[in-house]
């Protein structure tokens, strides 16, 4: 970026975002070598997120027990008195105020601040570091989260600096989002990936606390005049893999002229985090097996004519 741009992009007033990772060298989030920039806040709460660190729209502070050597220096400096000092979790979060205080005097890292605000020109910076793996490998930078479309308005300023620059930007969206917002960063996007998670509105209620009427919404009308609409599916056993389910999602890609669904298969990263943060067991709890599969999803999307593309 030129210092004409860097300056332009690193003007007072402009919008901040909230970043939790940022994550290099990826190669499932969208075509080449990819930076994918993960912005904290969702509008969902899905029982199964891999990243529930990403939900609250806020700084959080995450403890990490087995980096804790119980000095306690915490304690000290916190002035919320939101230190716990028994097993489980090292903060109360109804009382933690995000200062930061406990976290710079913890030594061992024990306590760590998610979630960094960025500048449009601080971001660009950093997002340029990786250019010529994106040249060379026809990769870009994808948007993540969280739900990236919760700050659209740092995105507005921020993408024309992307594009600028000539960088592939890919959106990962939960679909959750007004439809105004779309329309203002459509024009700086190159790839939408987009999450169908359960057609039947009550259950997609019940699994993330919404229901699905604006997803699909969004999901139809993006359909209609963005070129390079790609759904996905995390596909949940015994939640969303069933017969019905998956024969109403193939419904609305035929409605839609679409051919191809990518199938992500659930993990278990996000149980571990939740308890950084002091997150209990999610409702419903899903009681899924260790090693759930893809298969039944992946034989009934295929007799409903879907092309499926399975992630590992």
């Amino acid at each position: 970026m030129s210092d004409a741009l860097t300056k332009e992009a690193g003007k007072s007033g402009e919008k901040k975002a909230l970043v939790f990772d940022i994550q290099r060298f990826c190669l499932h989030d969208g075509p080449g070598i990819r930076t994918v920039l993960f912005f904290k806040g969702c509008a969902l709460r899905c029982a199964w997120c891999h990243n529930p660190e990403s939900h609250q729209s806020r700084q959080e502070v995450a403890f990490f027990a087995h980096c804790c050597v119980r000095c306690y220096a915490c304690r000290e400096v916190c002035p919320k008195t939101a230190i716990l000092t028994g097993p489980g979790c090292r903060i109360d979060h109804s009382l933690c105020d995000g200062c930061g205080n406990c976290v710079a005097a913890c030594l061992t890292r024990a306590l760590r601040m998610i979630g960094k605000t960025w500048g449009t020109a601080d971001l660009l910076a950093e997002v340029r570091k990786d250019r010529d793996f994106f040249i060379s490998s026809g990769g870009g930078v994808t948007l993540s989260g969280g739900e990236p479309m919760l700050q659209a308005a740092f995105l507005e300023g921020f993408l024309p600096f992307l594009k600028g620059d000539g960088i592939h930007v890919t959106l990962e969206t939960c679909g959750h989002f007004p439809w105004a917002d779309m329309e203002r960063i459509a024009p700086f996007l190159d790839l939408i990936y987009f999450d169908l998670k359960q057609m039947d509105s009550a259950r997609h209620e019940s699994y993330t606390t919404r229901g699905n009427g604006l997803i699909l919404d969004n999901f139809r009308r993006l359909a209609a005049v963005f070129p390079h609409l790609q759904p996905r599916m995390p596909v949940i056993p015994g939640c969303n893999d069933d017969e019905k389910n998956i024969f109403a999602t193939a419904a609305l890609l035929h409605e839609c002229a679409l051919e191809t669904i990518h199938c992500l298969p659930y993990h278990r990263l996000g149980e571990a985090k939740r308890g950084r943060i002091g997150m209990g067991r999610p409702s419903p709890d899903l009681n899924i097996p260790d090693r759930p599969g893809l298969g039944p999803a992946v034989e009934r999307f295929t007799r409903e004519e879907i092309h499926v593309v399975a992630y590992d």
